[in-house]
C-alpha cells in the first residue's frame, strides 16, 4: 500500500455532514455513541480553522491526553486547566470549560468553541458553568457540541435557535463496535477452590474464556485495590509483565506486583503519573488482563477494553453515597469494545449487577441552580456602564437552557418600576410592607408604637379592654383590670365576689369557705384548704397562724375579711397586689393585652403595589439571598464582597471574601488555608471537616447559612479541613511518604496541591480591584506560583 494511504481514514456520512455544517459557519450539535468518532470531526476541521479553537473536556486528565496526542501530530496546541496554562495563544487550546468563563464574560470568545461531553449541563456542581458558557458565547464564536449520553439533543438545538444561533443537529446511533451482554453465571467455573469471592472468580473465568481484557468498575478505592489483588491471585501466572526500572519506581511496590500479573487498579489515590504514564498506556497497548477502576473516576477514563463489568449500583462521592445514573452506566459500558481489535464489546452482567438495558442516555434538564458569580459579574459590568444591573442579569437569565422561567426574585419589581420604598427585590418589598410598625391602643384611646418589651405590674394598677365595651363616640373602652371577674381566671381559689369599691370603682376578688366549726371548737377545713394545707382540722388557737397568715399568700392575694356565715368561716381575698405582665403605654399605664395594629410604612401608603406586597408568597430567591449574604446593595450594585465572589466558581469566592474582611487574618496564613476549599472530607480523618480558621470566619460571616451549591453550614460544599496543613508541609519540603495515611494516598496529596495551585493561579489572574487586602492576596498568590 502506498504510504499516502496507510493512515487514511474515510469519514462516515454523519461525520461528513457535521463537517459540512462547520464549513458553512453553523453551530453543530453531534449525538453519537462513545468511540464512534465524534472528536474526528474536529480533527478533520483543524486545517480549515480561521482563528483559534478552544477544545474543552470535563477533566484535567482528558485535557492532558489530548494535548499529548495532538502534539505528536505536530499541531499548534496549548493547554489551560486551572493548574496549568501553557501556550494560550496556540491555534488549539485544550481546556477545562471553567478556565474560559472570564473570556466569555467579556464576550471575547474564540473562533470555535468545542464542548466535549456537553451533557455536563445537567451536572449538579458544574452544569451552570457549561450552560452559561454557551449562553454567553458571542455571535462570532462557532459552537461544536459533542455527546453520546443525551436523550434529547433536539431540545439543545432548539435552545440554540431560541438564543439567536443557527444549529445543525447530527445524530448517529450505531456503535462502531457493537455491544453484547454476557451472563457471567453461564461461563464455566474453572478457578481453583482457594478463590472464594464472587467477582474475582467471575472475572478470572471470563478472562479464561477469552473475554479479556476486562475493565471492572468498583464502588470504592479500597474495594478496587482489594479486587485487583484477588483477581491477580485467581489468574494463572503466565507471561508476567516485565517492568523497567523507571516503571517500577513509578508504580511502587503494591502496584508493581499487580502489574507483573497484568492487573492494575485505577483510582484517584494514584498520582497523575501512575495513572497517565503507567496504567493507562499499558491498558491502551493491550498489556493488561484486567483493570479495576472506581466509578467516581469513570468520566476520566480514556481507554477501552474488550469487556466491562460493573460491581455495584452506588459509589461514594465526597460525604455521600451516590446512585449510579443510567447515563453514567452508558459511559461505563461504552468503554467495552476496542475499535479495530474486537468484533463486539461485552457487558459482563450478573443477576444483581447493572445491565445494558439500564444504561440509557440522560434526558437533559438543567438544575434549578443558576450561576451566581457570573450574574454578579454581569451586574457589575452593567453598573460600570451606567446600566440597570438587575435588567442585565435578567437578560442573561433568559438565555439559559430552559423554557421554564427560573425566577431571580426581581421580576415583579422590574415590571412595575421604581417605587417609594426604593427597593428593587420582590421579597424585600413584600417584607418591608409587612414589617411596618406595630402599634398598641393606649389608655387614652390613641395609637402609639408598641414598647419593645413586656413589663411587670400588679392587677390593682393594670387596665384591660372591657368586652363589648365600645362606646358610640370612641374606640374600645379601658376599665380597671379588677373590675372584670374574668381577670381572676386561673388565680386563687373560690368564687369571684365583689369587694368594697375603691377610687377605681367596682373591684373583684374571691370568696372561699375556709371550713366548718365543729362542736369541739375546731375548724374542719374545706376540701380545697384540706388539700392545700395537708391537714383536716385547725384548732382555734392556730386559726390566725394557719388561715389568716398562710392561706391568702398561698392563694396569690391578700386577706381582706374573715367572717362567720352560720357554722362556716368565710374568707374574702383581694388581688390588687397580684403580679401580672403588661405593656406600659406612654402615660405609664400598665395595659393587659392591648389591641394592636400594624401600621404601614409611610412609603407604602398610597402605593399602587401595596396589595401585591401584602399578598405575595414569601419564597427565597437568588436576589434576596444575595442581599442576605451581603453581595449586593438594595439597587443591585455588587458590594465589595460580591465583586470578589464574582471572580470565583461556586462558594469558594464567599470564603475568600469573608477571610479578606477579617483584618486580623494574616494573608500568609490565608494563602495556605485556601487549600481546604476544594479538599473534601478525606484530609479531616475523624475530625470535623469544617474545622480551621477559614471555616470559622465563613460560619461567622454567613451565620451558618445553607445555600444549595454555595454554602453548607456556612462553608463552601467542597471544604475539607486538613488539606492546608498537608500542602504547607509539601511546600516546606517534607517527604510525601510521611504525609500518607490509610485515607490519604499519593493521588490525594497530588490533587490537593494541584487544586491549591489552581486556586492561587485563579486569584493571581483575576481582575485587579482597589482593595488593599485583595491586592495583597493577589501578590502573595503570584509569588507562590511563579518559578523561584
Amino acid at each position: 500500500m502506498h504510504a499516502l494511504f496507510q493512515n487514511l481514514t474515510i469519514p462516515d456520512l454523519w461525520q461528513q455532514e457535521a463537517l459540512r455544517g462547520l464549513r458553512a459557519g453553523r453551530d453543530v450539535v453531534v449525538h453519537a455513541p462513545t468511540g464512534a468518532g465524534k472528536t474526528f470531526i474536529f480533527e478533520m476541521f483543524y486545517p480549515e480553522l480561521r482563528g483559534q479553537a478552544i477544545f474543552t473536556v470535563p477533566t484535567r486528565a482528558l485535557a492532558n491526553d489530548k494535548l499529548s496526542e495532538w502534539r505528536k501530530r505536530g499541531w499548534d496546541v496549548g493547554i489551560a486547566t486551572g493548574d496549568v496554562a501553557m501556550r494560550l495563544d496556540a491555534r488549539v487550546v485544550v481546556a477545562t470549560l471553567e478556565t474560559q468563563k472570564g473570556r466569555l464574560l467579556k464576550r471575547k470568545g474564540p473562533a470555535l468553541l468545542v464542548i466535549d461531553e456537553y451533557q455536563m449541563i445537567a451536572d449538579e456542581a458544574r452544569g451552570v458553568n457549561y450552560e452559561i458558557a454557551i449562553a454567553l458565547a458571542p455571535p462570532g464564536t462557532q459552537l461544536l457540541l459533542l455527546s453520546g449520553s443525551v436523550a434529547n439533543p433536539g431540545d439543545v438545538a432548539r435552545w440554540l435557535e431560541r438564543i439567536g444561533r443557527a444549529p445543525l443537529l447530527v445524530s448517529h446511533a450505531e456503535r462502531p463496535v457493537p455491544l453484547q451482554e454476557v451472563d457471567l453465571r453461564r461461563i464455566p467455573d474453572r478457578v481453583g477452590a482457594t478463590v472464594r469471592e464472587y467477582w474475582p472468580r467471575a472475572i478470572a473465568n471470563a478472562i479464561r474464556e477469552d473475554l479479556g481484557p476486562v475493565l471492572l468498575f468498583a464502588p470504592r478505592r479500597n474495594a478496587a485495590e482489594e479486587l485487583a489483588r484477588q483477581i491477580a491471585s485467581a489468574l494463572p501466572a503466565d507471561r508476567p509483565l516485565v517492568l523497567d526500572a523507571e516503571q517500577r519506581g513509578l508504580a511502587g511496590t503494591r502496584l508493581a506486583k499487580l502489574l507483573a500479573s497484568r492487573v492494575a487498579f485505577h483510582h484517584s489515590g494514584l498520582s497523575y503519573a501512575q495513572r497517565a504514564l503507567l496504567v493507562e498506556p499499558l491498558a491502551k497497548a493491550g498489556e493488561l488482563r484486567c483493570v479495576v477502576a472506581t466509578m467516581g473516576l469513570a468520566a476520566g477514563i480514556n481507554f477501552s477494553m474488550r469487556s466491562v463489568a460493573i460491581a455495584g449500583s452506588t459509589y461514594m462521592a465526597g460525604h455521600f453515597e451516590k446512585q449510579v445514573q443510567p447515563d453514567e452506566l452508558l459511559q461505563m459500558f461504552g468503554r467495552a469494545g476496542r475499535r479495530g481489535l474486537d468484533e463486539a464489546g461485552c457487558a459482563l452482567v450478573t443477576e444483581r449487577s447493572p445491565r445494558l438495558q439500564d444504561a440509557l442516555p440522560r434526558q437533559l434538564r438543567r438544575s434549578r441552580q443558576i450561576d451566581w458569580p457570573t450574574l454578579l459579574a454581569v451586574m457589575r459590568g452593567a453598573v460600570d456602564a451606567g446600566l440597570e444591573p438587575f435588567t442585565a442579569a435578567m437578560d442573561v437569565n433568559e438565555r439559559l437552557y430552559t423554557l421554564q422561567k427560573i425566577p431571580l426574585g426581581i421580576e415583579h419589581a422590574l415590571a412595575t418600576g421604581p417605587k417609594p420604598c426604593g427597593l428593587s427585590i420582590d421579597m424585600e418589598r413584600a417584607r418591608f410592607a409587612r414589617k411596618g410598625a406595630v402599634e398598641i391602643l393606649n389608655r387614652l384611646g390613641m395609637w402609639e408604637p408598641k414598647p419593645p418589651e413586656v413589663s411587670q405590674a400588679t392587677l390593682g394598677e393594670a387596665w384591660i379592654v372591657a368586652p363589648n365595651g365600645k362606646r358610640a363616640d370612641a374606640g374600645p373602652q379601658w376599665v380597671p383590670a379588677l373590675s372584670r371577674p374574668e381577670v381572676l381566671k386561673g388565680i386563687g381559689l373560690g368564687n369571684p365576689c365583689r369587694l368594697p369599691s375603691g377610687d377605681r370603682g367596682i373591684r373583684y376578688g374571691r370568696e372561699i369557705v375556709a371550713g366548718t366549726r365543729r362542736k369541739d371548737g375546731q375548724l374542719a377545713l374545706s376540701p380545697a384548704l384540706k388539700r392545700l394545707l395537708g391537714r383536716a382540722v385547725v384548732p382555734p388557737d392556730a386559726l390566725e397562724a394557719e388561715i389568716v397568715g398562710r392561706i391568702p399568700g398561698m392563694m396569690g392575694g391578700r386577706l381582706e375579711s374573715l367572717f362567720p356565715r352560720g357554722d362556716q368561716l368565710v374568707m374574702r381575698v383581694g388581688y390588687d397586689s397580684a403580679p401580672t405582665t403588661a405593656w406600659i403605654d406612654s402615660g405609664g399605664n400598665p395595659l393587659i393585652d392591648p389591641p394592636e395594629r400594624r401600621e404601614l410604612p409611610m412609603a407604602c401608603k398610597g402605593c399602587e403595589e401595596m396589595e401585591w406586597c401584602l399578598g405575595a408568597e414569601m419564597v427565597q430567591s437568588p436576589a434576596h439571598a444575595w442581599r442576605t449574604l451581603g453581595l449586593i446593595s438594595k439597587d443591585g450594585a455588587p458590594t465589595r464582597r460580591g465583586i470578589v465572589f464574582s471572580y470565583f466558581q461556586r462558594g469558594e469566592g464567599l470564603a475568600v471574601a469573608a477571610a479578606l474582611e477579617d483584618d486580623e487574618y494574616p494573608i500568609e496564613e490565608m494563602i495556605f488555608d485556601i487549600a481546604n476549599l476544594r479538599a473534601g472530607p478525606r484530609f479531616a480523618g475523624d475530625d470535623s471537616p469544617h474545622a480551621g480558621r477559614l471555616a470559622n470566619v465563613c460560619q461567622r460571616t454567613y451565620q451558618r447559612a445553607d445555600v444549595e451549591g454555595y454554602l453548607e453550614m456556612g462553608v463552601p460544599p467542597d471544604y475539607g479541613a486538613g488539606a492546608a496543613e498537608a500542602v504547607r508541609a509539601l511546600e516546606e519540603g517534607q517527604p510525601r511518604q510521611k504525609l500518607l495515611t490509610e485515607s490519604v494516598r499519593m493521588g490525594d496529596l497530588e490533587r490537593a496541591a494541584i487544586e491549591w495551585r489552581s486556586l492561587l493561579r485563579h486569584i493571581a489572574l483575576a481582575p485587579d480591584f482597589p482593595w488593599e487586602r485583595w491586592q495583597q492576596l493577589q501578590k502573595e498568590a503570584r509569588r507562590r506560583i511563579e518559578p523561584q
